[in-house]
């Protein structure tokens, strides 16, 4: 996303200069880094040669150019003013990276933090435990009840670990193949959104996309019916996704986009009031565009949030974890000590 943000300004920029077409993306193949992306634009620029519209030649790599990205260029072209609709395009890829890139690191280091830990207490009750209880064994003492329960914890582990990794490993592959069925995505999804804080988070980021997406195609001249299309596309929960698509239709028989949102699930009533309020007034780019702005402050705020809770519960309940096989493990030998005093 980001090398594509890059490659749109850089065409902005050379467009902007009265470039030709063909020789701008020349260009652009010059400077990218990346050899998949250098090829893809060359292979573009070659369609364009060809006597296609750049917005037809990037309908060839669909996975790699995606709805909204060749939906904005068409109008562009359309309306002959190319360079401005590039410009608002890179700004939208660049905004949306960035925000996906913060909540993807306010929830991938909680995760990194929480393996290393379990990690850690697997190798504790795999290695260390067992060697203690081999010494504590030949004393034949009576062992403390939580150093007991270590015991058993760690034969378990030993015993039944791989077991239960695969068990998880196969579950895990279950959990992926029912995703990809609608009815029980749905589910998780609408269960997603409804959870405390992560809830909000998905909600803030999907309307922060959703918001952004729209606002620059209706900025860009897309007819709306085509942008709400677009924009579905880009919003990732399917209960929100599937609410825009039912908004669709209802815009499509006559209805407000204001009322025909009115009661989508998830999207927050400040995005539904923008709405309105931008098409009374004829400005619903720039409203939506406030609800993106709004939208995204938020989203960063609550995986700051998210980051400021799970950071310190992990560390005090992998710590709460630790301390009790020490504990486990200290319990017998303090015995010892005060037997022989």
């Amino acid at each position: 996303a980001a090398s594509l943000a890059n490659a749109t300004r850089q065409l902005a920029s050379l467009v902007a200069a009265r470039l030709p077409l063909e020789r701008a993306l020349l260009a652009v193949v010059e400077q990218a880094e990346e050899a998949r992306l250098r090829d893809l634009i060359s292979a573009v620029r070659s369609e364009v040669v060809a006597g296609q519209s750049l917005a037809q030649a990037l309908a060839a790599y669909p996975r790699d150019f995606p709805e909204t990205f060749r939906a904005v260029i068409a109008a562009g072209e359309q309306s002959g003013d190319l360079a401005p609709v590039l410009l608002r395009l890179a700004s939208d890829l660049e905004r949306s990276g960035q925000l996906t890139q913060k909540i993807g690191l306010a929830l991938v280091y909680p995760a990194i933090v929480s393996l290393v830990a379990i990690a850690v207490i697997i190798a504790l009750m795999s290695t260390v435990v067992p060697q203690v209880v081999q010494v504590f064994a030949s004393t034949r003492q009576t062992l403390p009840w939580l150093t007991q329960a270590l015991i058993i914890a760690s034969d378990l582990i030993l015993a039944y670990g791989l077991h239960a990794a695969a068990l998880l490993l196969v579950a895990s592959l279950l959990f992926v193949r029912a995703m990809k069925e609608k009815p029980f995505k749905r589910m998780i999804h609408r269960r997603l959104i409804g959870l405390p804080v992560l809830g909000k988070l998905i909600i803030d980021w999907n309307t922060a996309r959703f918001s952004s997406t729209l606002a620059m195609l209706v900025a860009s001249g897309v007819p709306l019916m085509q942008a709400l299309v677009a924009a579905a596309s880009t919003v990732g929960n399917l209960v929100m996704r599937e609410a825009v698509i039912l908004a669709l239709e209802r815009v499509r028989e006559g209805m407000s986009l204001s009322k025909a949102l009115a009661d989508a699930p998830g999207f927050p009533p400040l995005l539904k009031h923008l709405i309105a309020s931008g098409e009374a007034t004829g400005d619903l780019d720039k409203m939506l565009d406030q609800a993106a702005v709004v939208a995204t402050a938020q989203a960063e705020r609550r995986a700051l949030l998210t980051t400021s809770i799970l950071e310190p519960l992990i560390i005090l309940v992998m710590g709460a974890i630790v301390l009790t096989i020490v504990l486990a493990v200290m319990m017998p030998i303090l015995d010892m000590n005060a037997l022989v005093r």
